[in-house]
């Protein structure tokens, strides 16, 4: 559940990074327009949240670095 999570939260972050791209480039002619600094604070929330929850699943130990990696149990079979 916390990978679900996870790619989630990367894919929201993409989508504001995007999005505020997008606000940008259409809103030059609009200097009062704030489109693209409420993108940055949304993305900056998602990324925030993203670090945590990696942080989470580190000290829960449902994310491990090291020999779990799926090129890893390929290797130790082949061997």
């Amino acid at each position: 559940m916390l990978k679900i999570i996870i790619v989630l939260l990367l894919f929201g972050v993409i989508a504001s990074l995007t999005s505020g791209l997008v606000f940008l480039f259409k809103d030059t002619e609009q200097p009062d327009s704030k489109r693209t600094l409420y993108a940055l604070g949304v993305r900056i929330t998602l990324a925030g949240l993203l670090l945590s929850a990696i942080a989470y699943g580190f000290y829960t130990g449902e994310l491990r670095m090291g020999v779990n990696a799926p090129w890893h149990a390929a290797q130790a079979t082949s061997e």
